[in-house]
């Protein structure tokens, strides 16, 4: 079937046989299939979604164009965690040492951050020496020898993903969720794992902002993956604020070694925790959700998941000492205080306002080939529930080398992030849902 009928064919809401996108994913992966044809298929999804047998198609397809990593040799468990993106979401980089502390094996093929959003591996190279860019040889030693490894999609995982992501990105079909499935699941399942844990953010700094939306994804997601043989959960947490109080990347490091030393912010340590333990009963290394918590709290307390980072931080060329002195990460020269203009009750912050803030100041991109200042960014000082009065500081934000925006217009944009009213208004809760193959029975 040529390109322009399986585009027809979904441009009118007609069955596409699985061989014909495959074909389509095929061609266009080698270059036969040019852009614009690619472009107009995306489109027609984005409208017309995609059945389950097609997006399995869709899913195998974009596996299978490049290597699919074979693990079974590694002793353990393999599960690896994905988080559809947020504001302040450091969790992996505190997530994979205390998962291997806990008998996981955690091979994560990580992203780079876009937009409002972070990336895992913008914030593990703010780490002297820190490297990603690993060959697929070392990146199995290190899965083997210290039970995790983090790095980013190489060239032989899932190639078709890395082209037709940054069509999706140019053509406005980011948010189509049958994309959005294939994307994560190529590349994840290229990993080698036997399981995996979802974290699908749902709020103002998601980019599924309506639960219905995010459960519907996380839904796509575990059917798929428990179609293609894979045990795959999914927690739908809140982001209707930043997590944690650091937005950036080093800054956001700092904030992870300190949950891994028994200290940190509340929230970060409870959604760390939680997803944590879903890996651990994935992997089955607890019998239970409690022992599995158990575990991820007294590999916290005892140490073991800081050493644990060291441990991989050094294997993959990176410096530990920078995890327990903090001055040896990249520190901004100049620092601002917002200040809050009225008194009263934080009843709501814009998280995406948030991020594209601390984008302004040189912590994030537009564009994947953008760099990233790994010193810029910001501290949140008040969440939502917290008193303010006028000329108390809702922020401090870190100034990059080369911000995108003056420091007053960055500031002006955290303080409109802000609602401030009299009435106490609670958070949602942290985790909102659990959806794994017994939910959707």
């Amino acid at each position: 079937m040529r390109p322009y009928e399986i585009i027809h064919r979904k441009r009118d809401g007609l069955p596409v046989p699985p061989e014909a996108i495959a074909e389509l994913v095929r061609g266009y992966t080698e270059g036969v299939v040019p852009d614009y044809q690619l472009a107009a298929f995306c489109m027609a999804v984005f409208f017309r979604g995609m059945s389950p047998p097609e997006l399995r198609a869709l899913v195998e397809a974009m596996l299978h164009s490049g290597e699919v990593l074979d693990l079974s040799d590694i002793p353990g468990a393999k599960v690896d965690k994905h988080s559809t993106g947020g504001v302040g979401d450091k969790v992996s980089l505190a997530l994979a040492p205390l998962a291997a502390a806990c008998g996981v094996k955690v091979p994560m093929v990580s992203g780079r951050g876009l937009g409002h959003t972070g990336g895992t591996l913008d914030k593990l190279e703010s780490i002297p020496g820190f490297r990603t860019d690993l060959p697929v040889e070392r990146f199995r030693e290190i899965v083997a020898e210290a039970g995790a490894c983090l790095i980013g999609q190489t060239a032989r995982i899932a190639p078709a993903d890395r082209k037709l992501y940054a069509l999706r990105d140019l053509t406005a079909t980011v948010e189509s969720i049958p994309l959005i499935a294939a994307s994560i699941l190529s590349k994840k399942l290229a990993e080698g794992i036997d399981a995996l844990v979802l974290d699908v953010k749902v709020g103002s700094g998601a980019f599924m902002k309506r639960p219905e939306d995010a459960r519907r994804l996380a839904e796509t997601l575990v059917a798929i993956g428990a179609g293609m043989g894979k045990k795959v959960s999914a927690l739908l947490t809140d982001m209707d604020q930043p997590l944690g109080f650091a937005v950036g990347n080093a800054l956001e490091v700092v904030e992870a070694v300190e949950l891994l030393r028994d200290e940190g912010p509340r929230d970060l340590r409870q959604i760390t925790v939680e997803l944590t333990a879903e890996m651990l009963l994935l992997g089955r290394v607890a019998a239970d959700r409690d022992e599995a918590r158990r575990k991820v709290n007294a590999a916290i307390g005892d140490g073991r998941g800081f050493l644990k980072l060291c441990e991989i931080v050094e294997a993959q060329g990176g410096d530990p000492d920078a995890l327990a002195d903090p001055a040896l990460l990249p520190r901004a020269e100049r620092t601002v205080e917002v200040a809050a203009a009225d008194r009263g009750l934080v009843q709501a912050i814009d998280a995406e306002a948030v991020g594209l803030a601390a984008m302004a100041l040189g912590a994030g991109r537009s564009r994947l080939e953008d760099p990233v200042d790994p010193a810029a960014g910001l501290v949140v000082h008040k969440k939502v529930g917290d008193a303010v009065e006028p000329g108390e500081p809702l922020a401090t934000l870190h100034l990059g080398r080369a911000p995108l925006e003056a420091p007053e217009a960055v500031a002006a944009r955290v303080r409109a992030a802000y609602q401030v009213g009299a009435e106490r208004v609670p958070p949602e809760p942290l985790v909102r849902e659990r959806i794994g193959p017994e939910e959707m029975a």
